[in-house]
C-alpha cells in the first residue's frame, strides 16, 4: 500500500484536492479533523490539553480560539501541547491504515499541514504538495472569517516556506490554475503511483 503525503501552505487548496482524491475512491486521513475530534466533546485530548492550559475548556470540549490565544507566537507552550496531541493522533493514524489495508486499498492519502515541519515526511512514500501564487493564497486567507494579517503571519511563520516545500516534493499540484485542471493532477498522480507501485 502506498502512502502518500499531501500537503501545502495555509490557503493552498490542500482541503479541496483531498476531496479530489477522495472522489477517485483513495481514502484520505485528515489530521486535522482527527485534532478536531479529539478537541470535541469526550476526546481524549480535553482533559490533558486543560490541565496543560486551564481555561482552554468550554460546555466540555477545547475552545480553539482559546487555545490558540495561549499558544500561538509562544514556541514553548505549542511544543508542550504537541506532545500531548500528536501522539493521539499516532494512535487514531494506525487503526486507519490497518482498516485502509484490510479493505484492499492500493493507495492512502495523508493530509498533514504540517508534514514537513513535523518530520512527517519520513513515513510516507511520496509526497504531493498543494500549491499556488502567493497572491492567490492571500487573497484566499484574508477572506476567512477572523482572519488579519497578523495571523496570517503567524502561521507562515510556523510554515515551511511555499518554495522550499515545492522543492522537496515528489508531486505539485498548482490550484491556481482552477478546479479542472488540479483534478487533472490528481489523476495523474494516481496513474503514476499505481504504474510504479
Amino acid at each position: 500500500m502506498v502512502i502518500l503525503g499531501l500537503t501545502g501552505s495555509i490557503g493552498m487548496g490542500k482541503s479541496t484536492t483531498s476531496a479530489m482524491f477522495e472522489a477517485q475512491g483513495v481514502p484520505v486521513y485528515d489530521s486535522d479533523a482527527a485534532v478536531h475530534a479529539l478537541y470535541a466533546v469526550g476526546g481524549a485530548a480535553v482533559a490533558p490539553v486543560e490541565a496543560a492550559f486551564p481555561g482552554v475548556v468550554v460546555d466540555g470540549a477545547i475552545d480553539r480560539t482559546r487555545l490558540s490565544a495561549a499558544v500561538v507566537g509562544d514556541p514553548e507552550a505549542l511544543q508542550k501541547l504537541e506532545a500531548i496531541v500528536h501522539p493521539l493522533v499516532g494512535g487514531h493514524r494506525i487503526g486507519f491504515f490497518e482498516d485502509a489495508e484490510a479493505a484492499g486499498h492500493d493507495i492512502i492519502v495523508l493530509d498533514v499541514p504540517l508534514l514537513y515541519e513535523t518530520g512527517g515526511d519520513k513515513h510516507v512514500h511520496k509526497v504531493a504538495v498543494v500549491s499556488a501564487p502567493p497572491e492567490v493564497q492571500r487573497q484566499r486567507v484574508l477572506a476567512r472569517p477572523g482572519m488579519d494579517e497578523a495571523k496570517f503571519a503567524a502561521i507562515l511563520a510556523r510554515q515551511l516556506p511555499d518554495a522550499e516545500k515545492r522543492a522537496r516534493a515528489d508531486f505539485i499540484i498548482d490550484t491556481g490554475r482552477g478546479l479542472e485542471h488540479a483534478r487533472g493532477q490528481v489523476r495523474d498522480i494516481l496513474t503514476r503511483l499505481r504504474a510504479t507501485a
